[in-house]
């Protein structure tokens, strides 16, 4: 094996690894699907005009990924991180999205995840340190895509 020239990337060079990758992916995704990519945020603000709750989701393909919810820990047991979930799920269901998922860790919100129906896939012990790092999904199955509950 010959040694490779490895070097940092400048942001253009990342910018191309990542087209080089989705048009990878492009060939092997099924063409109704190809362009379904959109990014779904939202926030909460509060009486004086500041965010206190937010969620960062992504539509890709045929499912959403949740990257970030976040509350304000002074606004928490508002019901506001149960609302911005349930809008993401609401879009993913109108969309036809078969499922949904998303990370989190120990200290954040596993048990508010699990009651809101998301199954635990995997946990990784010691991510980091002290802490697990969970991966969860929640399945919008047909009843669920209109707006039945499970």
């Amino acid at each position: 094996m010959s040694l490779a020239n490895i070097t940092p990337s400048k942001a253009e060079d990342s910018a191309y690894v990542r087209q080089q990758l989705i048009a990878y992916n492009a060939a092997h995704v099924n063409e109704a699907l190809r362009d379904r990519y959109e990014e779904l945020h939202f926030h909460i603000r509060n009486e004086t005009g500041q965010i206190v709750a937010g969620v960062l989701s992504t539509l890709c393909w045929n499912w959403v990924e949740l990257d970030i919810l976040w509350v304000d820990a002074n606004e928490r047991h508002k019901g506001y991180g149960t609302q911005l979930l349930l809008e993401v799920e609401r879009l993913a269901r109108e969309k036809g999205c078969d499922f949904i998922m998303l990370n989190t860790f120990s200290y954040q919100a596993p048990e508010f995840y699990r009651k809101q129906g998301y199954q635990l896939m995997t946990m990784i012990e010691n991510a980091p340190t002290g802490h697990q790092h969970y991966y969860f999904k929640k399945d919008l199955t047909p009843e669920n895509r209109s707006g039945a509950e499970q």
